[in-house]
């Protein structure tokens, strides 16, 4: 066990965290797009209609899983403030509750420091998206399903599954569990919790499901993988256009609806290599659920239709669990996220007018951020595969070939 915390972390935590405070409550201005819009106008309006009873059936930008409503509603809690205000310090102490549990581990478990600092200093060079985004909220609750996997897979199961009634993906973090026993509580508790959470939603409020059909009809967002595909036609004269669509600054023209497929069919595929590697896992390390939690989550921001600034939030979250861990495995995809965490900044709020437009600057920065999720992508995919499966055949060839009778006959003569 360490001695004590070191003080240069909270520090850095404190001072971090009170400039993105100041930056979402707009005493220093950020240049480019209001990004707490979202709270002000959407969120405030889908949390009033959500508290009348119903999910908002006839807003397309509703996306989410039901459990969703929970964090919309959430500043409930704090009802002698305004609803963005509250929103922001919601935000906030979830963030906190991150660094808890982080600290925890790595002070009083023995684990590396490595990975409280990925957290600190990590998320903050998102800018204020950090809090003007529901996502520190669920990569919390992702985070306690990590870090309880080891000893109490139940209680991993049931976070797993709350992570992924809010926004799906935390149920990507179960593929990395141990075969046996492990996986059978781990994923039969996430599959009754979520089942239980499904059944009340839906008896409790009409639209539960409704996000199914507007999740379907998304196409391609200017910030994503196959959005570069566009921003480069346009210097050849495409005729397509930007505008806000479901929710989000998508293409819209010829062509996209094949782009949008292809999407689609890559993150297929790395859902594919993803069970390829869970039949072929021969060795689980104390690591090995965070690093497969890791590659999972990249794999799927990676070939989205959409890459919005706030999943970079669970990137950095699920890296810094990796790298509580001596043994992990994600070094170089770690620095890769947090490389691509700042160019995230840079492309959204700073500069993305010049996103919007294709022009040189924001096209080469979205080259270079979306080049380093895909290295980090195949960085992680390799050293998965290499710790799991291959190290551990080399290191294990098998059993001796069985000598019969016949070959002991022929030994003697």
């Amino acid at each position: 066990m360490k001695s004590r915390t070191p003080a240069g972390l909270l520090v850095t935590w404190v001072l971090t965290r009170a400039l993105l405070l100041l930056c979402v409550f707009k005493v220093i201005v950020v240049p480019g797009p209001d990004v707490t819009s979202d709270v002000h106008v959407i969120y405030q309006g889908w949390f009033d209609v959500l508290r009348s009873g119903t999910f908002p059936l006839d807003d397309v930008t509703w996306q989410y899983p039901p459990a969703a409503a929970m964090a919309i509603l959430s500043p409930a809690l704090l009802p002698f403030l305004e609803y963005a205000s509250a929103f922001f310090l919601l935000a906030f102490l979830a963030d906190a509750v991150v660094l808890l549990m982080l600290l925890y581990v790595s002070e009083r478990r023995g684990a590396s420091r490595r990975g409280t600092w990925v957290w600190v200093v990590g998320l903050p060079l998102l800018g204020q998206t950090v809090y003007a985004r529901y996502d520190v909220m669920v990569t919390a609750v992702a985070i306690a399903a990590l870090l309880a996997a080891a000893r109490h897979p139940r209680a991993a199961g049931v976070f797993a599954a709350i992570g992924a009634m809010i926004k799906v993906w935390p149920a990507l973090l179960l593929l990395g569990t141990r075969r046996g026993r492990a996986t059978r509580q781990t994923w039969g508790t996430a599959v009754l919790t979520a089942a239980g959470l499904l059944v009340a939603f839906t008896v409790a409020m009409p639209g539960a499901l409704g996000f199914l059909a507007f999740q379907k009809d998304r196409g391609t967002e200017v910030e994503s993988l196959g959005a570069l595909v566009f921003h480069v036609a346009r210097q050849f004269g495409w005729n397509g256009t930007v505008q806000l669509n479901y929710g989000s600054m998508e293409f819209l023209g010829p062509h996209v609806d094949v782009v949008s497929t292809l999407a689609q069919v890559l993150t297929a595929l790395a859902f594919g290599w993803l069970v390829l590697w869970r039949l072929r896992a021969r060795a689980w390390q104390s690591a090995t659920l965070a690093d497969a939690g890791l590659t999972a989550v990249l794999l799927f921001t990676t070939t989205s239709r959409v890459i919005s600034p706030q999943y970079m939030v669970w990137l950095v979250g699920v890296a810094a669990v990796c790298l509580l861990f001596h043994d992990s495995r994600m070094t170089l995809p770690v620095w890769l996220v947090l490389a691509a965490t700042f160019v995230t900044f840079l492309e959204f709020p700073l500069y993305f007018g010049n996103v919007v437009s294709s022009d040189p600057l924001g096209v080469t920065l979205l080259f270079v951020r979306n080049g380093l999720l895909v290295v980090a992508s195949l960085s992680a995919c390799r050293r998965l595969w290499r710790a799991t499966v291959t190290e551990p055949r080399l290191a294990d060839p098998g059993p001796p070939p069985v000598q019969t009778a016949h070959d002991d006959t022929l030994t003697a003569r």
